[in-house]
């Protein structure tokens, strides 16, 4: 057993794990009305999902640190020898799934300390080695393709691969072999849900995703993607999520231009690594219904995309969407999608367009919407939530702010996702994932007009969606480059004040121009769009480095902000996974 230090002190961890910085969000309880009222074979099936998502955790976290497997350890002897701290230590650690995370003041948290001093964050985490720089790694891959090592490179430069050394070049694992007993248990334990589940179509999928994880091939990754984007009506759901906007890695390739010219030749495109989450959930039909009710709006959403006669989308102008959607009560969340490192998940979009259900089988997408995370239920979350719209929020505009409206927003995000060009943004690199997600905001926004005239939204109920949007938007700190959803945020912020849709005062107090919110989102998604066409990583960095500005009226706003607000993270509770697993 390795032997670790703890690196934050005994005040610093009471702080930090008090209820007052530490948020709880609670999934669905042991006597859940939602779980009480599924059939018989449905809540056998759901013990099953559990077992094989708890093993995400595990796996996730090896992709995430080398030190993550080996602290855990070391705190639960800690912990087993009366150390007080270790407790603590751990409490933290399992909110943040890891030994390094980033909490809402985007402060790094390092939990221990090593023989070589702190534990640190690596940018291509515990998907590359330890010691390897990004000059190393880019002089590495010249030599190989060099030496017409093309096939070779290409399974280093794809998403599911952890890298090794292997004499003085890198040789690919693919995830599916370096977690073959893990991934061949989760396997065993899907295909006894589908044993028992009630649904034939979940149980269909079932059995294509056991069968994915016993053998390393990204197709028949493809075919069960594929069949989980058409599920609509089931009572159970269950997915692993994979998602790569945490490798900070793979991306730096487009950066060197002797590597992307040689790349470029090879007919190699480098894809970020995914990580992996699971996600165990009931579907909650009154929430999917309603969610449900944009789908027809779809098709008209995509014909009013900027630029769109130059693209392919997801989603077609003039025929059936291949997206479903559903709104989902969580049993639990683990791996990627349940580390809470400054926030947490309220919804995904997948498959994203690099999977090969999307780029090979033509396959649609499928968007879960998770009710405990968004949901506020007590009264002392929404006595938190007034505070803090009484530090940042003109006293007038309070009337039009909704929380129901952030969901209204989020769906329309989501969706966002589906629209806009499909493929050829790579090239964008490390600002590829931070574009996306102000292209989906922008989207969502720009999009309120068009929706309202055709009856999906009322007058009202749009006013109340921009300024919510706008408020829920103000951050209360600058976020580092690494968070995509956060560097977007100050993006538009920045973007909407250059154009007088909103104004942040001296004193850190947001007005909202409501006339000017959706043609100012209109105008910046076209600015996105043209980026992502262009697929070329300078444009990618010049247009986030032209918006990306922290101005003194959004400090002094964080500033409010933190005042009245003391939650750094976040952990989750999940009761009736716990009593499931037992």
């Amino acid at each position: 057993m390795i032997n670790y230090e703890l690196n934050l002190s005994h005040e610093e961890l009471e702080k930090r794990t008090h209820k007052d910085y530490l948020t709880t969000k609670k999934m669905l309880a042991v006597d859940a009305p939602e779980y009480m009222e599924l059939a018989d074979g449905d809540k056998e099936a759901l013990k099953h999902l559990v077992h094989a998502a708890v093993v995400l955790d595990k796996v996730n976290m090896q992709l995430d640190n080398f030190h993550n497997l080996p602290f855990k350890e070391f705190l639960e002897k800690e912990i087993a020898n009366g150390n007080e701290d270790a407790k603590l230590t751990k409490i933290l650690f399992d909110a943040q799934k890891g030994v390094c995370a980033l909490d809402r003041e985007s402060q790094m948290v390092e939990l221990a300390k090593g023989v070589n001093g702190v534990i640190k964050m690596r940018p291509g985490k515990a998907l590359y080695p330890e010691d390897m720089e990004k000059e190393e790694f880019h002089t590495i891959l010249i030599k190989m393709l060099n030496g017409g090592k093309f096939e070779e490179v290409a399974k280093i430069l794809n998403q599911r691969s952890v890298i090794e050394r292997n004499g003085d070049e890198l040789v690919a694992i693919d995830y599916i072999d370096k977690f073959k007993e893990d991934f061949a248990y989760m396997a065993d334990e899907l295909d006894k849900a589908a044993e028992v589940s009630t649904n034939a179509d979940f149980n269909e999928f079932l059995k294509l995703q056991a069968k994915a994880l016993r053998t390393p091939d990204s197709m028949l990754d493809a075919y069960a993607d594929k069949k989980w984007a058409t599920l609509q009506d089931t009572p159970l759901e269950f997915t692993i999520t994979r998602e790569n906007y945490s490798d900070e890695m793979t991306e730096t390739v487009v950066e060197n231009p002797e590597l992307k010219t040689l790349l470029d030749k090879a007919g190699i495109t480098p894809v970020a690594k995914d990580f992996l989450g699971g996600r165990v959930g009931i579907i909650n039909k009154k929430g999917t219904d309603a969610i449900l009710n944009v789908k027809k709006y779809l098709p008209l959403m995509a014909k009013n995309m900027p630029f769109n006669n130059r693209y392919e989308q997801n989603i077609s102008p003039d025929k059936e969407s291949k997206q479903t959607m559903v709104d989902a009560d969580l049993v639990t969340v683990t791996g990627d999608v349940g580390e809470f490192r400054a926030g947490i998940t309220l919804a995904e979009n997948l498959p994203n367009d690099d999977k090969w259900s999307i780029t090979k089988l033509n396959g649609g997408r499928r968007n879960v919407y998770h009710r405990q995370i968004r949901l506020i239920t007590s009264e002392d979350a929404r006595e938190k939530l007034q505070k803090r719209l009484n530090a940042i929020l003109d006293k007038n505009l309070h009337k039009f702010y909704n929380d129901e409206a952030d969901h209204w927003f989020t769906v329309g995000h989501e969706n966002g996702h589906s629209l806009g060009p499909k493929s050829g943004t790579e090239g964008l690199g490390k600002y590829k994932s931070i574009i996306e997600e102000n292209k989906a905001d922008m989207v969502s926004l720009s999009m309120l007009d068009i929706l309202t005239d055709a009856g999906m939204y009322t007058k009202e109920q749009r006013e109340q969606i921009i300024l919510t949007y706008a408020a829920d938007n103000m951050m209360m700190s600058k976020p580092t480059m690494s968070q995509a959803h956060r560097v977007r945020s100050v993006m538009q912020n920045y973007f909407f004040i250059k154009e007088g849709a909103i104004t942040i005062s001296k004193e850190g107090v947001l007005w909202v121009n409501m006339d000017k919110m959706v043609p100012t989102a209109r105008k910046m998604l076209e600015k996105i769009i043209e980026v992502q066409l262009s697929g070329d990583f300078e444009t990618g960095e010049k247009y986030v480095n032209d918006w990306f500005i922290w101005t003194d009226e959004m400090e002094t706003m964080a500033q409010n902000i933190r005042k009245v607000s003391k939650t750094l993270n976040g952990k989750v509770e999940a009761p009736l996974a716990d009593e499931l697993i037992r």
